[in-house]
């Protein structure tokens, strides 16, 4: 038997699943063919059914919740191009291992390429961006059918929070009418645990995930690897950074290795517990001599590829180093092929593993070169404080938040600004950023998602051309629970193209890469009932707190200019180089204690 009553089985049958399943927010955009989902959703009352009009912002939140609560939230669109507009959404999350459900409605299959209205092929549509598709069968009222529908769910949910999480699509083929219609009692009689699921509440099929550990003499083989006295750790942007920031402290306080730790690790922020996370390294590893100093005999790095261009050019400059990778993912993590060894391993409980078994082999001369560096360039950054411009946001920023605050950071130069800017602090903090395919799309949605699992207040700092890109997301300001303050650094168009060679091929440049757009914001705000203050940098970390501390959504807007705000970073860096040429020709002394910061 098919039709309504099918329709309607079988959606509550799936959404049952997932409620079981521990999924709790889903995002729907408003369509016909997705009826049956839709009622089923908001039927139940385990879910918070959120609802936006635009489907890619709908999951780009969506993945902003996966990423703050480590559970997938669905996203559910209706049949044709309103399932297309989510794959900058899937991208990302495949790319930064993000659990997430797209469940999309589709025509009945003898519509599929009939010319049939509002059809497209939405069959494998994602391609290898999703961890699995089920292209559901139409509904049916039968036991065994509805039987195989829920154990589905389950498998969803556990593929998107495997090892690499990541999107999952599940695509429903739904036949008029899509109202709902009562399930006859005597199927659900008859097929019990089809109609109503496992007593209990319990799942149809509850599929648990280990963690890849190494084996005993795997890592009597790293350990064996990392004896060296000159040792370092680099840690890139992690999907578990509450876990593996306190073992990478742990295992380098065992070590003696320096940290470089990216913003999004971790390890950069929080008790540094006997470790020594190094400060300014993307400032001072652009210069050559400290490159070429700076050499060591043992590279273990964790996470995805850092944020840093010039740590990562310091990594290839030192190919042939023994160089370990340790990541339980699925996804290489090597794309520069500097690895001599890569471990498929859980890398908070394998760090802590080799901390127990390691002992303190840097030797002090190696730690005291790096903290001599650092103090050089720290002394360099800290007499240009005050004259950097857009990079004076961070100090401001920075000040303003908390133990418990959550930050989330646009893509382009607000992250690079923060990883060359921002230094160590004993204060925890938590930094997110979409950077699995490091797209300017989505970062206002994102960052309303991921508030709207934080208990602390939420900033997000972004830049115009990000908030141009989704100004459909300030919708999501009516949501009581994801509010978020944003910071807008407005330098009308493309500051970080300056930093390219095309800079110096005008008018082209200003035309096609800069592009300058003239645009004022406070006209989309004023859309969503908001305001736009513009702030000067001097008082911004005054206002921020105070927009902290009130309640809804708030846009402080910083203007800058971009070729002045290039120049000073260029400065910058030129004033770095200077002074740690300078502590390199000094004599090497053993250390005291970490310099000030």
């Amino acid at each position: 038997m098919s039709g309504g009553a099918a329709n309607t089985a079988w959606a509550r049958a799936f959404v049952d699943e997932l409620a079981r399943a521990g999924v709790r927010e889903v995002v729907l955009a408003p369509g016909s063919r997705s009826t049956p989902l839709v009622m089923a959703f908001a039927a139940d009352g385990r879910f918070r059914p959120r609802v936006h009009l635009d489907e890619r912002s709908a999951a780009f939140f969506a993945l902003g919740v996966g990423k703050a609560s480590g559970m997938p939230a669905v996203v559910l669109t209706t049949s044709g191009t309103a399932a297309a507009n989510v794959y900058p959404a899937v991208i990302e999350a495949a790319a930064a291992e993000v659990p997430l459900l797209v469940v999309t409605a589709d025509r009945p299959p003898r519509l599929r390429g009939a010319d049939a209205n509002q059809t497209i092929d939405q069959v494998r549509m994602f391609g290898g961006y999703v961890r699995e598709f089920f292209d559901v069968p139409e509904p049916v009222l039968d036991g065994p059918a509805l039987r195989h529908l829920r154990a589905l769910a389950g498998r969803a949910v556990a593929s998107a929070t495997g090892n690499p999480a990541g999107p999952v699509h599940v695509n429903f083929p739904f036949d008029k009418p899509l109202e709902p219609i009562d399930v006859p009692e005597a199927f659900a009689s008859a097929h019990p645990l089809a109609a109503r699921g496992r007593p209990g509440g319990a799942p149809f099929v509850d599929v648990s995930h280990a963690r890849a550990q190494p084996s005993i003499p795997e890592l009597e083989t790293l350990r064996e690897d990392i004896a060296s006295r000159e040792g370092i750790i680099v840690v890139g942007p992690c999907t578990d950074p509450a876990r593996v920031g306190p073992a990478v402290r742990e295992f380098a306080a065992s070590t003696g290795f320096p940290v470089l730790a990216d913003p999004l690790s971790g390890a950069r922020f929080g008790p540094a517990a006997g470790a020594y996370c190094v400060a300014g390294y993307d400032l001072f590893l652009r210069d050559s001599a400290a490159v070429e100093r700076l050499r060591p005999s043992v590279i273990v790095r964790v996470g995805a590829s850092p944020t840093s261009a010039s740590l990562q050019s310091w990594m290839l400059h030192h190919d042939g180093v023994p160089h370990v990778v340790i990541d339980a993912g699925g996804r290489w993590k090597d794309h520069a092929a500097t690895a001599t060894r890569y471990v498929h391993a859980d890398p908070a409980d394998t760090l802590r593993a080799l901390a127990a078994r390691a002992t303190h082999t840097a030797s002090p001369e190696w730690g005291e070169l790096w903290r001599s560096v650092e103090s050089a360039a720290l002394e360099a950054l800290s007499a240009m404080r005050g004259d950097l411009i857009e990079g004076d946001v961070w100090g401001a920023v920075l000040a303003s938040l908390s133990k418990g605050s959550t930050l989330f950071v646009s893509n382009s130069m607000p992250v690079r600004d923060l990883d060359a800017l921002a230094l160590p602090r004993e204060e925890g903090l938590e930094v997110m950023a979409n950077r699995g395919a490091s797209g300017i799309d989505g970062i206002v949605s994102t960052a309303c998602g991921v508030a709207s699992q934080r208990n602390g207040p939420t900033v997000c700092v972004l830049g115009d051309l990000a908030l141009f890109h989704d100004q459909n997301g300030l919708l999501w300001s009516r949501e009581e629970d994801a509010a978020v303050k944003f910071v807008l650094i407005d330098n009308d168009g493309g500051g970080i193209f300056h930093a390219l060679p095309v800079a110096a091929h005008e008018p082209q440049f200003t035309r096609y890469f800069a592009t300058p757009h003239g645009l004022d914001f406070r006209h989309a705000a004023e859309l969503h009932g908001l305001e736009v203050e513009d702030v000067a940098v001097a008082d911004l970390a005054e206002l921020l707190e105070k927009a902290i501390a009130a309640e809804g959504t708030k846009i402080l807007r910083v203007r800058s200019e971009r070729s002045a705000s290039h120049q000073r970073r260029v400065d910058l860096v030129q004033a770095v180089s200077r002074s740690v040429r300078q502590a390199l020709e000094q004599p090497q002394t053993v250390p005291t204690e970490t310099p000030a910061r």
